[in-house]
């Protein structure tokens, strides 16, 4: 048994069981990998896969186990090679952030100019995508460090650390009609399109349920991933927006104004969320005290110890 042969079967896993995918991903041959797994196998005296003549099919239950724990010995031999790196060189490396476009786009940039010029020496990559897609790099170690408001804390996996509440608002173009009622309810939200998330992204859970609660279904005309999206269709007056309220910039979007929406949805949590038992660098700790500041080191590392989400 080697740690090669457990990153292919970690590999395969990764990529639904397709070994001519996780061939070209670990930049080698399918025959190669099959021969690695069949050799695992043996060596185990089990079956870690089904089979239908040279098709993978599913992982038997043993398998799963494996598996496992293979994923956890190549984490912890990762982890080995990380105290390695943090002590010989501290200040240089790589960091990979996987999040939405929302964080990227509004809550990150000041952050990310910071860290650079603390860490000139460090490589930094955002990863942008759905919630889902973000925890699961994080799973697969594709990314240090995950940022996101939906789906984090539904994974048992990862560990989850809140880092700050924010709202929503709703966005109009100059002139609109809402701009001259003294308040704003969900009733006349409702007699308007609306354009807003995703169900994935940014809150949207909180949008539905606030009106669900309320008996009132909104007119939901048009979605988006993320806000700029959102925000150019309200200037076209196809409808009002629901967005961030960090995504709207007066200083940019002339063309639109904020109305505010205090009382009528429920407050939403950013969070970052790590893999259990991941050996954090020097760097990554000073990342996230950068974006969240009460997330210092010594709270983070009490997170992982412990292995769960710390409350908001």
């Amino acid at each position: 048994m080697n740690l090669q042969q457990l990153r292919y079967l970690q590999e395969i896993a990764r990529r639904d069981l397709n070994i001519s995918q996780a061939a070209d991903a670990l930049y080698t041959s399918q025959p190669g990998i099959s021969k690695q797994i069949k050799l695992l196998e043996e060596e185990l005296g089990i079956e870690i896969f089904v089979r239908n003549g040279k098709r993978i099919t599913s992982i038997t239950e043993p398998g799963k186990l494996i598996l496992g724990i293979a994923q956890r010995m190549l984490q912890e031999a990762d982890n080995l090679r990380q105290v390695g790196q943090e002590f010989r060189s501290q200040d240089t490396g790589s960091l990979t952030i996987a999040t939405t476009h929302t964080q990227a786009r509004y809550a990150l940039p000041p952050v990310v100019k910071q860290f650079i010029q603390r860490y000139p020496g460090v490589k930094l990559n955002l990863h942008q995508g759905n919630p889902t897609q973000i925890a699961e790099q994080a799973l697969n170690g594709e990314a240090d460090i995950a940022i996101a408001t939906e789906a984090l804390a539904m994974y048992d996996e990862l560990v989850t650390l809140p880092c700050y509440e924010w709202k929503h608002c709703v966005i109009v173009p100059a002139g609109h009609p809402l701009l001259d009622e003294p308040e704003l309810t969900l009733d006349k939200l409702a007699d308007y399109p609306i354009i807003t998330y995703d169900f994935a992204f940014s809150g949207r859970s909180k949008i539905n349920q606030t009106f669900e609660a309320a008996g009132i279904t909104p007119n939901v005309v048009l979605t988006a991933i993320d806000a700029d999206v959102i925000k150019t269709y309200v200037e076209l007056g196809l409808g009002i927006g629901i967005v961030a309220e960090m995504a709207f910039v007066a200083e940019r979007d002339l063309l639109l104004r904020k109305l505010d929406t205090s009382g009528l949805f429920k407050p939403n949590v950013t969070r970052i969320a790590l893999r259990r038992n991941e050996f954090l660098r020097g760097y990554t700790y000073h990342f996230i005290e950068l974006f969240a500041p009460q997330l210092t080191r010594a709270a983070i590392a009490e997170a992982l110890k412990k292995g769960k989400e710390l409350a908001p």
